[in-house]
């Protein structure tokens, strides 16, 4: 890879662009970090017969590893403003090369489980990569940029799994790991070669600089209904997706490599990233968040009548929806995102650091009334779910739309 000079980055220049390679470097960077909360998930039921775990502990390594990001995203991910990010970034990688090895050579659950919660916190090295991006690029292509840069994480999450799963297979559970470690150890050297410095944007101690997440809140509107909007867009998207999985084995006998199969469909709508980046830089973002959000309320009412196909229609119907809502969803956050790094350039890794507590926020509630609808009310119930939470958001993003005409 070409060495990139490691020139002071903040403020951006006026006009400059950001070279393709370096892009490609943060797209690639964010979509591993990203990918290493997930690869867990379909080697459970391998690992968990290799370390001799019962369910309930094996459970533990998926929910520790969402608990250590969501930390991180709260206690890391502002320490972007206040550092240097690209030494951040850096660290982070050293880090989460070392948990992802003390994961793939646990002894037993209990080494496992901590790796998992330390791999967690270190994996928010893609939170500070995406502002970096937004940083770096001029502010007539941060949308199409960091729409790029998003693309990455978004294949990060939807074929994490399908590469774990195989990889487990064949080559055994703790060589998926490894692997991991080993791609993450590049891209640090990546970025230590290409990644050029930036300058911290404020002094604030840790506790003051945590503190003052509070006042941006109050401060920024925008910020408010940016992490709203996209939370209950977010409850939709893991509503779905947490309960596919049960629905498609009770009603259509199949497994959980079919479930990961359907995340292939699903990464049809990373393609929305880079359109929507381009779309938003010049219509401007709100167009983008409400054509976004309104696709994926009509993707998932779409599915409400699914029940009274064929069992092939429904699958067809429920793939075809997929593609739908996952475009929208995204195609809305990186607009969202566009907004929120505009509000306060002194703050973008504060203000990422919030907009994403609102995003975990929605997919949290979104995975639990999703079991809680699946059972109570069947697949209908978890499309209702999901549409009623993306037309929520397509209202709020309205009402603000008519507030500002006034």
């Amino acid at each position: 890879m070409t060495s990139i000079p490691s020139v002071h980055a903040q403020p951006a220049p006026a006009q400059a662009g950001v070279p393709a390679g370096l892009v490609l470097l943060l797209a690639t960077g964010t979509g591993l970090s990203v990918a290493s909360l997930y690869y867990s998930q379909p080697m459970l039921g391998v690992l968990g017969a290799d370390l001799q775990a019962g369910t309930r502990a094996v459970g533990l390594v998926p929910t520790v590893t969402q608990l250590g990001y969501a930390l991180g995203i709260l206690l890391l991910a502002p320490l972007g403003d206040r550092f240097d990010r690209r030494s951040v970034i850096l660290v982070k990688a050293v880090l989460l090369t070392l948990a992802l090895l003390l994961c793939g050579v646990a002894p037993g659950i209990a080494g496992l489980v901590a790796g998992s919660l330390a791999v967690g916190l270190t994996a928010t090295m893609a939170q500070d990569l995406v502002p970096a991006a937004a940083t770096l690029a001029p502010e007539a292509q941060r949308g199409k940029v960091v729409g790029t840069v998003m693309t990455g994480l978004l294949l990060g999450i939807l074929l994490s799994r399908v590469v774990s799963g195989f990889v487990a297979e064949h080559f055994g559970w703790r060589a998926m790991y490894l692997g991991a470690a080993l791609a993450i150890a590049a891209v640090g050297v990546a970025v230590w070669r290409g990644l050029p410095r930036f300058t911290p944007t404020t002094q604030l101690g840790y506790g003051a600089l945590l503190g003052s997440m509070a006042s941006l809140w109050r401060r920024h509107p925008g910020l408010r209904r940016a992490a709203m909007a996209q939370g209950l867009l977010s409850m939709g998207f893991s509503a779905f997706w947490s309960t596919l999985a049960v629905m498609l084995h009770s009603s259509f006998h199949l497994g959980s490599a079919a479930a990961g199969a359907f995340g292939l469909a699903g990464a049809a709508g990373a393609l929305a990233a880079p359109l929507a980046g381009r779309l938003s830089d010049r219509r401007g973002p709100e167009l983008v968040i409400r054509l976004g959000a309104g696709l994926a309320a009509l993707s998932f009412a779409a599915m409400l009548p699914a029940p009274l196909l064929p069992a092939g229609a429904q699958l067809g119907l429920i793939v075809a929806s997929a593609i739908g809502f996952d475009f929208g969803i995204q195609a809305a956050l990186v607009a969202h995102q566009t907004i929120v790094y505009g509000l306060e350039p002194a703050a973008r890794s504060r203000l990422n650091a919030l907009l994403f507590t609102g995003v975990f926020i929605g997919m949290a509630s979104g995975a639990a009334m999703g079991s809680l609808a699946l059972s109570t009310w069947g697949w209908s119930g978890v499309a209702l779910l999901a549409a009623l939470a993306s037309s929520g958001a397509l209202v709020l993003r309205l009402a603000q739309r008519r507030a500002s005409s006034r």
